[in-house]
């Protein structure tokens, strides 16, 4: 990747610059989520070092966050996407989702996979659906723990 990105949206800024990511508030949010109960922050240091993070920030503060697992070639895994309760309702989760859907260096990539229980709706309207026919999700769940989804 050649540099951190940056999107700015009024006086919100999306950018994937790693030393900007709030540890705790993502911390924070994904211990209390459905899907990383629990989660370590060494855990979460680990992902966000070794996947492309996007930070959704109001001046300093981390307001979302999102990161890619990919190979820069051929896929890309959406996870962690969240934005902070207090500012849901404003489309900046679809735009959070949007700008990493722009990042340059994802261009190109033979398919994105995600996984969700609560918003296929926005997901939809950004292009992702169902595998396709004969297409079966299987995982293996490692010694971190069942996962939740």
């Amino acid at each position: 990747m050649n540099g951190d990105q940056e999107w700015i949206r009024d006086e919100y800024l999306v950018s994937t610059s790693r030393e900007r990511v709030a540890l705790d508030v993502v911390h924070r949010f994904l211990a209390s989520s459905y899907w990383a109960p629990g989660v370590g922050i060494d855990t979460v240091r680990r992902s966000v070092d070794h996947s492309l993070p996007f930070g959704l920030y109001r001046g300093a503060e981390l307001v979302g966050f999102a990161r890619v697992i990919t190979d820069y070639a051929t896929f890309g895994y959406l996870a962690d996407v969240f934005v902070l309760p207090e500012y849901r309702g404003r489309g900046l989760g679809r735009w959070l989702v949007e700008c990493v859907l722009a990042h340059p260096a994802l261009q190109g990539l033979r398919s994105w996979g995600l996984k969700t229980r609560d918003t296929q709706a926005l997901y939809r309207r950004l292009g992702f659906g169902d595998p396709p026919s004969g297409i079966t999700f299987m995982q293996r769940s490692g010694r971190g723990g069942v996962d939740r989804l």
